[in-house]
């Protein structure tokens, strides 16, 4: 059987390891957490694409006489 003092020594060298453990297990959630979308507010629905150019162009060519 384990002395008291082995005891202690695995004890203690569990306890750090689970402490040094969580801590990267935090660290890495942390960095892997997705960044927020910082992108300008988009108008809902078909107000998003008349804004786009190649929409405006498209547009202008419709209204072109042939």
């Amino acid at each position: 059987m384990l002395t008291d003092p082995d005891r202690r020594k695995r004890m203690k060298a569990l306890l750090i390891g689970g402490v040094v453990g969580a801590s990267a297990a935090l660290a890495a959630a942390r960095r892997h957490r997705p960044a927020p979308l910082q992108q300008r507010p988009r108008p809902p629905g078909l107000a998003a694409f008349e804004d786009a150019p190649c929409y405006r162009e498209a547009r202008e060519g419709d209204r072109a006489p042939r």
